[in-house]
């Protein structure tokens, strides 16, 4: 069955090809009624957009593609549902692609899409070639293209002084220590500089957790508690946080009475755990915000620069001082 066009959505309202087009785009030059009356015919009958001849037309898909990750990380899934109702609130939509990073955007070149966004935990080795701009979240594409990203180091860092402030000096680090890995790495440098300036270096305590997956937090902070008995954690993710949680409880130790715990990835998830965490990093809908005004920058035909975004320490009740 042949979709519906543009064409029979005027027969079916009255009016001409070139009403229909102006009211799909939103445009002011149609009155409001009539607009009313073209969206109501043409979501009666099913329409949907063809982005290639969107593009045809008016040199823009509205559109932007987005190379999902493997894995599954609550922080990225909802920094892009914030990106996605940003996008939206600029009349364009967004596609989500989770295959290889070539495979997706040579999808998305063929797609002619506005703009590509690449976000996730893995590396970028891969030599990319694209039509259209590209913008990196997190790990650093290749040079010819803009990476936006947050300051992960300062992020721990900030972690580290607030516990040293509250008086702990067993400050233990749960992470991902990957090499490979230049976001994880930044994060691990933040714990070390951190505990290099409080003079607390004789103590540093690195996990490594081999991966940012809630059961990768629940068997480093089982390994970690068996050894050692730190006053407080720092967890550089989300999941390894819900992980951590989980195994401090089985060891019948509560936060923040017997471990204080501070976490990276500043989303609003982090106040809804059994007890709310103290995170650090920059608020999810500043990063959403940033990217999206970028990529529409990018869309436009405009260059961006490199972007590192400032972090924040925001206190709840999972740190305090130590007993």
């Amino acid at each position: 069955m042949m979709g519906i066009t543009i064409k029979d959505i005027a027969k079916a309202a009255g009016v001409s090809y070139s009403t229909v087009s102006k009211a799909l785009n939103d445009s002011p030059l149609v009155k409001k009624e009539t607009k009313q009356k073209i969206l109501r015919v043409a979501d009666e009958m099913g329409y949907q957009p063809n982005i290639a001849a969107k593009k045809l037309v008016s040199n823009e898909s509205r559109t932007i593609g987005v190379v999902w990750p493997t894995v599954e990380r609550v922080a990225l899934t909802t920094l892009a549902a914030k990106i996605n109702a940003a996008l939206e609130q600029q009349k364009y939509h967004m596609l989500l692609s989770i295959n290889p990073t070539k495979t997706a955007v040579d999808l998305f070149n063929r797609f002619q899409v506005d703009g590509v966004l690449v976000f996730g935990e893995e590396a970028h080795e891969e030599i990319i070639s694209s039509s259209i701009p590209l913008l990196y979240y997190g790990e650093p594409g290749p040079a010819t293209y803009p990476t936006i990203d947050v300051n992960r180091r300062k992020a721990i860092q900030l972690g580290v002084r607030h516990l040293v402030q509250l008086g702990h000096s067993r400050i233990a680090y749960i992470g991902d220590l990957n090499p490979q890995h230049s976001n994880q790495r930044e994060k691990a440098t933040g714990y070390t500089l951190g505990m290099e300036e409080a003079g607390y270096s004789h103590l540093h305590e690195a996990v490594d957790s081999r991966g940012l997956s809630w059961q990768a937090g629940y068997q480093a902070v089982k390994q970690l508690l068996s050894k050692k008995k730190p006053t407080a954690l720092i967890s550089a993710s989300y999941d390894l946080t819900v992980g951590i949680i989980r195994g401090i409880k089985e060891l019948h130790l509560t936060i923040p009475q017997d471990i204080s715990l501070v976490s990276y990835d500043h989303i609003p998830e982090m106040e809804k755990l059994d007890v709310p965490v103290t995170a650090v990093g920059t608020p999810v809908q500043t990063i959403a915000t940033e990217i999206t005004n970028h990529l529409l920058q990018l869309a436009s035909g405009k260059k961006v620069p490199p972007a590192i975004l400032d972090v924040e320490l925001f206190q709840r009740q999972s740190s305090r001082s130590p007993e």
